[in-house]
């Protein structure tokens, strides 16, 4: 055995001269050191140290790349050493890396580190036990555990790999993210430090101040805005009982507000609705929610669901009150109650709602019409029904004779879901066919006029009419009457766009409502079809409801 010893060696020199190595490697050079010895038992290898009571560490360098240690252990032929104690990789002003134990390659430019390994690259801190950096590949990778430190978030995982060029890294199995307001679970992750924006790449779950939790299995979420663009039918879920699903889903946190594209479907298990569309935009301040294309909404509050669908639907707040508004083509059902109209306008505060443009309403056989119709909701069942203009009420007895009421005004009074009563004022018209109760023949034709009249019901049906003292009225026998003297000013007949099942609230009719009424009832003998019957015209994506 033999040894040198110098007061500093910091002249540059080859480690080991005449040694070929493999096409575009570099040499290791060795820049400082203390002192270097060889052994028998190891004749391949230099020993090298520094001198650590001067504060001296032994340093090479290679390709860029400063490294230092304590001692080393070089082999010159392979172009490789070991490092031991207090090691360090300086490459250029960003990348610091640490750890107790190194061993370089300098063909591959491969360094492998263990124990207490620290890599500092800008702001990004990785710690980890064992640490393999390919130069080469730009990566750093690590697979027993380690810890991604990025301004205020932090990164765990079994699996992890870090690209200090792009800033990207890749985190696998166990990967968790956590800052102050948030915490993110997934299996895999991808994330850049530079933008703190995290790509979900299979199924994670974010968590926002225990308040709001995120499921998805592709998508992106921003950790300085706190946004998220989510896909894969992602699931939004609040705990005040709002959640949000869709094919698509924009979710900012930090201005309250979630936009849903594509089968989008927002539940509020609270009030028990939900509001459904290709587009359904939910602001969580204002508490205003927006549905448009193929938009629906469901109340099912009750046994008997509502379903109602209009071009758009709009949810907000008054106050601490509910209000619903359906814009144009409204159209809903109920398995007692059914409606149709241009718009709609319900609010909680009063239980009331509102339709205009052409309303219509029916219960059971009865169809109800005017120019406003008023419904009073009580303990989440319908109660009243009140048209203030243009009231009208028909009931069909056989295929060309229909029960007819109409008047200035009326008010339908509704139990158990069947109407039982209407009450009509001011210029009220009547045409009733009493029937037989032996064989249900017709026995002739009643048409009255009376400033009041009462028409009760039993099983939907017409029991009896009650009119007012002033009043006049024949019963002519059936066959003398013919044509547009079986019928009141302002009759129309539109069963067919009554829906009979909830998915029928999303078809359409083309023409003017009350003009597409079946006129050849007018006519007693031959019906005359007109030029528009009203065909049925099926809306796009006509959706499946929600399971609950």
């Amino acid at each position: 055995m033999f040894s040198f010893r110098g007061l500093e060696i910091t002249v540059l020199f080859l480690l080991f001269t005449g040694i070929s190595f493999a096409q575009q490697t570099t040499v290791i050079h060795l820049e400082q050191s203390h002192s270097a010895i060889r052994r028998e038992s190891m004749p391949d290898v230099q020993i090298i140290f520094g001198n650590l009571e001067a504060g001296q560490q032994v340093r090479f360098r290679h390709d860029g790349a400063i490294m230092y240690c304590d001692s080393a252990h070089v082999r010159g032929r392979d172009n490789t050493f070991n490092a031991f104690g207090n090691v360090r990789i300086i490459e250029g002003d960003s990348i610091f890396i640490y750890g107790d134990y190194l061993f370089y390659d300098g063909n591959t430019r491969i360094a492998r580190l263990r124990r207490n390994v620290r890599m500092l690259h800008n702001n990004s801190i990785l710690t980890t036990d064992s640490l393999n950096y390919d130069r080469d590949r730009d990566l750093a990778y690590y697979w027993t555990g380690g810890k991604l430190q990025d301004g205020e978030n932090t990164l765990t995982s079994v699996w992890g790999q870090y690209s200090p060029n792009t800033n990207q890294a890749v985190f696998r199995n166990n990967v968790r993210l956590v800052n102050e307001s948030m915490r993110m679970y997934s299996d895999t992750l991808r994330y850049n430090t530079e933008t703190g924006i995290a790509d979900i790449v299979g199924f994670t779950h974010i968590i926002h101040n225990d308040e709001t939790n995120i499921f998805s299995t592709k998508g992106w979420h921003n950790t300085e805005t706190e946004q998220s663009m989510l896909f894969n039918r992602s699931l939004i879920v609040h705990t005040d009982g709002r959640t949000v699903t869709g094919d698509t889903l924009f979710y900012d946190r930090q201005n309250h507000f979630v936009e849903g594209f594509s089968n989008v479907e927002m539940n509020d298990t609270i009030q028990q609705v939900t509001l459904l569309g290709h587009y359904v935009f939910f602001d969580e301040l204002r508490e205003f929610g927006f549905a448009t294309d193929s938009a629906l909404f469901i109340d099912w509050s009750d046994d008997d669901r509502l379903y109602l669908h209009a071009d758009t639907l709009h949810l907000s707040k008054d106050s601490i009150y509910d209000v619903l508004r359906a814009l144009h083509n409204v159209r809903f059902f109920r398995v007692d109650i059914q409606g149709a109209s241009d718009s709609l306008v319900y609010s909680s505060r009063d239980s009331i709602a509102i339709m205009f443009g052409q309303p219509v309403v029916w219960s059971g056989e009865n169809q109800l019409s005017g120019e406003v119709i008023r419904g009073y909701v009580a303990n989440e069942t319908l109660e009243r029904i009140h048209i203030p203009r243009g009231a009208f009420v028909i009931q069909q007895v056989d295929d060309y004779h229909f029960n007819q009421i109409s008047g200035n005004e009326l008010t339908a009074f509704i139990h158990d879901g069947e109407l039982r009563r209407v009450e009509v004022s001011g210029s009220a018209e009547t045409i009733y066919y009493p029937v037989d109760d032996a064989d249900s023949t017709i026995i002739g034709v009643n048409k009255t006029q009376s400033s009041h009249v009462n028409m009760f019901f039993v099983e939907q049906q017409i029991e009896r009419i009650v009119l007012t003292v002033a009043s006049s009225g024949t019963m002519y026998p059936l066959g003398e009457l013919s044509g547009e003297e079986l019928f009141l000013s302002g009759f129309f007949w539109i069963e067919e766009q009554q829906p009979r099942k909830p998915e029928d609230v999303f078809f359409r009719f083309s023409g003017n409502r009350h003009a597409s009424s079946i006129l050849r009832f007018r006519s007693a003998a031959i019906p005359q079809e007109t030029a528009d019957d009203g065909e049925q015209v099926p809306v796009r994506n006509v959706r499946p409801q929600p399971n609950r």
